[in-house]
């Protein structure tokens, strides 16, 4: 969880969180709250007032360590960062990494630089984000990427993964195959591959059931 944390977030001081960890950048939560069946770990961003830090880890220390049900308190973290601004969302989803060591035939392309034109038929978004967001894997259909991971958190310790699949090429298996290569891909590196989403995406928590990814924790954080 320590990992996933300082993967997601730039910290500053007294570890609190400033930023996105992005090539792009991006406002980090100005709460977040990672549970785990061990213990539990939080981060405020640098700009929340330190009395109103202090009062929301007051009901962290009272926090169980479960991963199974919502946070004890989740009322009264919103209730608390919303009496000095109105709170945007609230995110909560479970988080896995791969256990196992991983097999490194698998029929995909690691895209860079120079063939990065591979993904302009229906992953195009995912052109600037080549030459930073690396490893970056792809299924390959009729001459198009039609599947991608890549790593779009990145430390020396951790990789979180990225993915998405065409449309009309779901459920095809794509995403198992692309996810499996790119983990492996990171852990040559030396890295720990590590695979995170939301409540509601049932699709990507479908992927992870199916690669056997044993759950460490839960994020919820409060924008």
């Amino acid at each position: 969880m320590r990992m996933h944390v300082e993967a997601l977030y730039g910290h500053g001081d007294r570890s609190r969180v400033e930023s996105i960890n992005d090539w792009r950048g991006g406002i980090a939560p100005r709460f977040y709250l990672g549970r785990t069946n061990e213990g539990n770990l939080w981060r405020f961003r640098s700009d929340l007032q330190d009395e109103v830090c202090e009062e929301l880890e007051g009901l962290c220390n009272d926090e169980p360590s479960i991963t199974t049900e919502a946070p004890r308190h989740r009322d009264e973290y919103v209730r608390i960062l919303s009496r000095s601004a109105p709170v945007e969302s609230v995110w909560t989803g479970p988080a896995y990494w791969f256990s196992q060591e991983i097999a490194s035939t698998y029929e995909t392309l690691a895209i860079n630089q120079s063939n990065a034109h591979l993904l302009r038929n229906g992953l195009e978004d995912w052109v600037p984000d080549v030459s930073h967001q690396q490893p970056f894997m792809a299924v390959i259909e009729n001459g198009h990427a039609v599947s991608v991971c890549a790593s779009v958190r990145i430390t020396k310790a951790a990789h979180e993964a990225g993915v998405e699949t065409v449309q009309s090429h779901r459920r095809r298996g794509h995403a198992l195959q692309v996810v499996l290569s790119w983990a492996h891909a990171v852990k040559t590196l030396g890295a720990i591959p590590l695979y995170s989403t939301s409540d509601e995406n049932l699709a990507s928590q479908s992927v992870a059931a199916r690669l056997n990814l044993p759950m460490y924790g839960v994020d919820f954080h409060v924008s």
